[in-house]
């Protein structure tokens, strides 16, 4: 049980750090998550059953995801759409895109071909007996890497003045940058992050589809929510780390509501109304008393 909660956690923790760069760092309402999400499960999937490695398909998937990303921010930059739209016609049009990427197939099996988490699952079944705790240690490593990552962009002149956009788009031009150019970046890393879950999902669930994505950005939208519970900071290392922590909450609750809900009459249709529920009582509590500190609200260097 622990085990695929903290599994999933890490995965799909990925997935909220990219809706973290968007709504949180640079406020911007991005939509594109339901569908880079599926993207990068597709793409991952077409490129093992075409005997390609899964570090490589990785790639493609994250580049994949930073296409998507790119292309709601040219929509949004250079059309002066607004950004909720943006996301909406990206994610639309990355439907059949997917189903193009699958040769017109809604879902693709991978059940029987190799990839890094069955070679990790066979290895460690040999040696130490219990594969699920190797790919909790495995998908910990890699959010852990990317958090790291992330940190240390942040922390870069380039990565203040991205915090920095969020919250004073003005402050940013009267330095001599372009807010735009700033704003594609920040959807395209946030895109390629989002994709690379989707990958490692694919691996994990042994499919892709391209209903993979559908109310993910809700399910990570609660994630973020429940993670700025957990931990009251401005500074970026606790920013990113309660975004780890609330993936993993999430989707503990979310096990328990799907094994334990059957007590008060709930099914699995109801995950999604709890979860759209649940992000309304975080809303409604931030309100009216609990209040998160700044995000990533810094100056650029040199500013006055």
């Amino acid at each position: 049980m622990i085990e695929g909660i903290l599994i999933e956690g890490f995965i799909y923790g990925i997935m909220v750090l990219g809706v973290f760069i968007t709504f949180r760092v640079l406020n911007f309402a991005d939509m594109t998550v339901d569908g880079s999400l599926p993207l990068g499960a597709v793409i991952m999937a077409v490129a093992l059953t075409h005997r390609l490695p899964s570090g490589l398909a990785l790639l493609l998937a994250f580049c994949g995801g930073v296409a998507a990303g790119f292309v709601t921010a040219q929509i949004h930059t250079r059309l002066k759409i607004p950004d909720l739209l943006s996301g909406i016609l990206t994610m639309t049009m990355l439907y059949s895109i997917n189903l193009r990427i699958m040769n017109n197939r809604a879902n693709l099996s991978l059940i029987k071909v190799p990839n890094l988490f069955s070679a990790l699952k066979e290895w460690t079944a040999q040696s130490i007996g219990n594969p699920d705790w190797a790919l909790v240690i495995f998908c910990g490593l890699v959010i852990v890497l990317i958090k790291i990552l992330l940190d240390l962009f942040f922390h870069t002149d380039f990565g203040i003045s991205m915090g920095a956009l969020g919250s004073n788009p003005q402050l940013i031009i009267s330095q001599g940058m372009n807010p735009d150019v700033i704003k594609v970046i920040g959807i395209c890393l946030a895109n390629g992050l989002v994709a690379v879950s989707g990958a490692f999902a694919s691996m994990y669930q042994g499919f892709a589809d391209v209903n993979f994505g559908s109310g993910m950005i809700v399910s990570g939208l609660a994630s973020l929510m429940i993670g700025e519970f957990l931990i009251r900071s401005s500074h970026i290392g606790l920013l990113t780390l309660r975004v780890i922590f609330g993936s993993i909450l999430y989707r503990g609750l979310m096990f328990l509501a799907r094994n334990y809900g059957y007590y008060i009459n709930m099914t699995a249709n109801d995950l999604k109304l709890i979860t759209g529920l649940l992000i309304i009582v975080c809303i409604i509590i931030s309100k009216t008393g609990f209040r998160t500190g700044p995000h990533l609200r810094k100056k650029p260097r040199g500013s006055p």
